[in-house]
Order: structure tokens, then sequence, then C-alpha cells
């Protein structure tokens, strides 16, 4: 069973970016920047914004993590890094506190700076989606002619997902948790992002499916995926990625890779 290792192919990916940013620094007389606006110091959230930061670090771009007491602050913050000549990309970390404002709060960042794609009006493909196709090219798997299945309908990944494939003319179908999963063995490719450990399960998936598995949450501050152990175990898939160092690497490249663009 083919492992579908996305940190082998964002290691080729980082070295190209650091010589794109040793040449922006030459021209601009300055590193590109990047600010992450979170509200919480929940552990998975410190642990994707401590990724960037290392990240950035290793290839010469400057992170700026800035924590913010409510949605007002973060409000007030995107506006005036809106205006700074010197942010190159702005990341909403989320999930946000207040739910229910992450909409609002998104649409505040001015679309030639979100570099996750979360604006709805951004100029660029979600991080996340353009990491999975970066992953299923890289492994040469073939999407054309293939039934996929995008389990879960979220900001960050199912449904930007499920539009780019459309757009691309892919026989997509969009699943979400209250869905009959039973159906999922009538696909070829399945792609989970819910948030729920253990949701897929070994009825669910046909021998020689290729499963992108980039659901996250803690248990015991265990990072767990969608995917659950039993299909794990298979050894008919035709591919899975690993339960870190999966999509997470090359979602975080992706996003550099907007910034740099934007410097």
């Amino acid at each position: 069973m083919k492992i579908l290792n996305g940190r082998e192919l964002a290691g080729f990916i980082k070295e190209r970016q650091a010589r794109q940013v040793r040449s922006s620094r030459q021209r601009l007389g300055r590193a590109p920047k990047l600010l992450i606006i979170r509200d919480s110091d929940n552990p998975v959230i410190l642990k994707y914004v401590g990724l960037k930061i290392r990240y950035g670090e290793d290839i010469g771009v400057e992170v700026e993590d800035f924590c913010a007491k409510n949605s007002e602050e973060i409000a007030a913050k995107i506006r005036e890094a809106n205006s700074d000549d010197e942010v190159d990309g702005i990341i909403l970390q989320l999930p946000i506190v207040e739910k229910e404002k992450t909409d609002e709060l998104c649409g505040l960042i001015a679309s030639e700076k979100d570099v996750d794609g979360l604006s709805g009006k951004s100029e660029y493909d979600s991080a996340t989606a353009t990491a999975i196709n970066w992953l299923l090219a890289g492994y040469d798997i073939k999407l054309e002619g293939r039934k996929i299945a995008i389990v879960g309908r979220g900001k960050l990944v199912g449904a930007p997902l499920y539009k780019m494939f459309k757009n691309s003319g892919l026989d997509a179908s969009l699943f979400h948790r209250g869905s009959d999963l039973t159906k999922l063995n009538q696909y070829d490719i399945i792609i989970t992002a819910t948030g729920v450990p253990g949701l897929i399960l070994n009825d669910m998936v046909r021998a020689g499916a290729v499963i992108v598995d980039a659901g996250t949450a803690s248990e015991g501050g265990v990072l767990k995926g969608d995917v659950s152990n039993e299909v794990r175990e298979r050894k008919d898939l035709g591919g899975i990625t690993p339960i870190v160092g999966g999509v997470g690497p090359l979602t975080i490249a992706a996003l550099f890779e907007h910034v740099i663009q934007n410097d």
C-alpha cells in the first residue's frame, strides 16, 4: 500500500521557496511577512501556528503570531494589516471562539492578502485544497474518470475542494456527517475532513481506494484523523495519508507559496 507522504513533497517545495525568498529580500530590502491572528491557546491551534512559524523561519519569511482577546480586536488587527504594505499575507487561524463571526471576519481580509483563501473573494484557492491537489499529483494519482467523494463541507477543506474539482469537470460528490456514508464504498477516491475521529469505517472503503485524511482532532492530547484504525491496517488500499505528515505539511507550503507570490 502506498503511503501519501506530504512531508517529502513539501521538502522539495521548501527548498525552492527559500531561494525565492532570498531573491525577494534582495529586491525589496525586507523579508516577506505573514500575520497569523488567533484568539485561543487551544493545543491543536498552537501546534499548527508553531509549525507555520518554524516553516517561515526555515525559508526566511517573517511570521507574526497575534493573539486577540475578542472578535472586535481581531477585526481591528485585520484592518490594520490590510493597510500595512509590509504585511504580505493574513491568516485567521480557525476555529475562533465566536464561530458565528467566522465568515464576517474572514470577509474583512483584503483579497490580495487572503493567503488561506477563506474570504470568498481571495485571489488564491484554499491552501488546503491546493495542498490536496499537490499531494495527489505528486503521487501520480489520476482524478479524471474516477469517482471522488469529499466528506465534510467545511470552509477550510470540503467546500473549496468540491468547488475546485467541479470547476475542473471532475466527478466529485460532497458528503457530510449526516449523509449515508456506507455509499462511500462506491468511490475510488475518498477525501475526508470532518474532525470526527474514526468516522470512516472499514465497510465504507472499497479495495483499491485512495484515501486522503485531512481531518484533525485531539483526544487526550493525541492527534487523530477521520479514518478508523481498521482501515489504516488494510493492505488492499490504493494509498492513504498518514495521521501526521500527510496534507498538513503541504498546506503550510501552499500558504507560504501565496505569501511569496504576494510580496
